[in-house]
């Protein structure tokens, strides 16, 4: 199965699937429509049935999915069976809102090491995550064999924190700050912008008003 072939679109769709069916699952459900997917992801069927299309016949004509056979299937897919360590790179305010959070929901995604400046969090544990300076970022990151780093240092100081995590053997970075920092083609960043996201949605309110609105 060539999944590097995958659209991204449809590779950031597959965890939203993923974790319905679950939801499915729990309530009893033994099979699903495109149609029914499409009311609760908020996907149009049709995008479903493309999306699915990648990974071969996972469903019938007329007859739907079969839930438990989706959820295994995506499971495999998404790697839930392996357990993923990453670093988080700041604790400031939304650094310690991810600490608290640390994807608790998930069963194969943990903050297992946080860096910081700051000397009167260093050497503490928060959240059940330990704390160490950004002076032992790049042995950690080594000697803990973290492929995966969350960005969260301000600004200013992001391009010069990612060069030093490209020393290490981090194959990808989720930035939350708003600079485009550069790296090699190794390595895969994924941004999320939240001040750019608001900004979109107040802009699309002030100028097209809800979506139910014509």
């Amino acid at each position: 199965m060539a999944t590097e072939n995958i659209p991204n679109a449809t590779a950031k769709r597959l965890p939203i699937y993923y974790r319905y069916l679950n939801i499915l699952a729990d309530s009893g459900k033994k099979r699903v429509s495109s149609t029914e997917l499409a009311e609760a992801v908020k996907v149009d069927s049709a995008t479903i049935r493309r999306d699915f299309s990648f990974f071969g016949a996972l469903g019938k004509r007329g007859y739907g999915y079969e839930v438990e056979a989706l959820i295994k299937f995506f499971k495999k897919i998404l790697n839930q069976d392996k357990l993923t360590n990453v670093a988080l790179i700041g604790v400031g305010n939304l650094g310690h809102a991810l600490l608290n959070f640390n994807f608790h929901k998930s069963n194969n995604v943990r903050i297992s090491a946080a860096f910081d400046v700051n000397d009167e969090i260093t050497g503490t544990i928060q959240s059940g995550v330990p704390i160490y300076p950004m002076s032992d970022m790049k042995e950690q990151l080594t000697v803990q064999q973290i492929e995966i780093v969350i960005l969260t240092v301000p600004a200013s100081v992001a391009q010069d924190v990612t060069d030093e995590i490209m020393e290490t053997g981090v194959k990808g970075i989720l930035n939350f700050t708003p600079l485009r920092i550069s790296v090699p083609d190794t390595v895969r960043v994924q941004n999320v912008d939240l001040t750019n996201e608001l900004q979109t949605l107040v802009y699309f309110l002030d100028h097209f008003g809800t979506k139910d609105e014509d």
